[in-house]
């Protein structure tokens, strides 16, 4: 057993290597390499378990083929012109002037329209404000191919959204906005969209991820991720690159199959997320999105979580990680080792990861 500890003037990045021990089926004696990491940010560990690494996963040989229902877009209720007819409308509070003139955000039959985004209540809501925001009329968009503008626009409009939460319900701090793409994902639509919400409980993220920063702050005078940031930059081995003032990592403790952070330093509010930042991370997830296309990945889950509470030092940070594929007869991605032990279990360094995205964030890669 050992363990290797790298850390910056304030944080920890411990890695504790042991080892398993058999006789293979040949005879032969052989010593097995496992590392657990521990998490500098949460004290989660997580365990890389290196026999896989270069195993080729079935189902990932080559991108699997479009679902069956690709193309059926009659009662696909995002698309046009039933999207306006099968999804339901905002109140009116949201719209106490019928019309929203700032940042060209509008009121279309009780829906929030930014450009080709449409925003409108889900109609099996998680939390007291939960929404949808789809791109645009693409019924399917295979990943890796969706531009950065669709991706702007409708994070912009769910910023939009966010904001308005707060000037009618300024309990409702605890917001987040996430996209699961594909049902390997949790996706009940292929229909890309981005999921919204907002509550004045927290959820469990919310509530560790506060605390965590808020004590952090407190001990040290400076923020969580940000540190965390400085020590990815110096080490150089997981970090990818920047878009804007976003900067991009792979995680170091992956909770995920090939996990990707984004984090914007020192930011602690969607008030103080601006337009060019939603066009940065936007190219961020498409960056991302390009390297899990090149490896063979369809689905994915993407998180974004904000506390719009002045005293809250928590920065703003996006977690992007690659989920079982969408295809017959596919291996899940959690096992009863993530589920009733609590460990994530992957095969990949993170540093690999790291290594094989960079490509992606080099100017060749970016799209509009």
């Amino acid at each position: 057993m050992e363990t290797l500890i790298g850390s910056n003037s304030n944080l920890e990045f411990e890695i504790e290597e042991i080892s398993a021990d058999f006789i293979h089926p040949s005879g032969q004696p052989v010593e097995q390499k496992i590392q657990i990491r521990t998490n500098p940010i949460t004290g989660r560990t997580c365990r890389i378990a290196f026999a896989r690494e270069d195993e080729k996963e079935p189902g990932t040989e080559h991108l699997p083929s479009p679902p069956p229902d690709a193309d059926k877009t009659d009662n696909c209720p995002f698309c046009l012109p039933q999207v306006l007819s099968l999804t339901p409308e905002l109140p009116q509070k949201f719209f106490p002037s019928g019309h929203q003139a700032e940042n060209q955000v509008e009121n279309q039959a009780g829906r929030m329209v930014y450009k080709e985004s449409i925003l409108f209540p889900n109609l099996f809501p998680y939390g007291s404000y939960s929404a949808v925001s789809i791109f645009d009329n693409r019924h399917f968009v295979e990943i890796g191919t969706a531009t950065s503008l669709s991706y702007t626009n409708c994070l912009i409009n769910c910023c939009n959204y966010l904001k308005k939460i707060i000037s009618i319900d300024k309990k409702a701090v605890y917001m987040a906005i996430t996209q699961n793409h594909l049902p390997s994902a949790g996706g009940s639509l292929l229909h890309p969209h981005l999921q919204i919400n907002a509550d004045k409980a927290a959820s469990n993220h919310h509530r560790f991820l506060r605390d965590r920063a808020n004590d952090y702050y407190t001990r040290k005078g400076t923020y969580l991720f940000a540190d965390y940031l400085n020590n990815e930059i110096e080490d150089k081995t997981r970090y990818i690159g920047a878009t804007g003032r976003w900067e991009w990592m792979a995680a170091f403790a992956p909770e995920g199959f090939f996990e990707i952070w984004g984090i914007l330093p020192g930011k602690t509010s969607v008030f103080q997320i601006q337009d060019e930042d939603c066009r940065n991370l936007a190219q961020g997830i498409v960056n991302t999105q390009k390297y899990y296309r090149s490896i063979c990945r369809n689905g994915y889950n993407l998180g974004i979580l904000f506390v719009e509470d002045d005293k809250s030092h928590l920065e703003i940070k996006v977690s992007i990680m690659a989920r079982s594929n969408y295809a017959a007869w596919v291996r899940n991605d959690h096992t009863g080792f993530e589920v009733m032990l609590g460990d994530m279990a992957t095969f990949v360094r993170p540093e690999k990861t790291a290594e094989e995205a960079r490509k992606f964030w080099k100017s060749e890669h970016v799209t509009t």
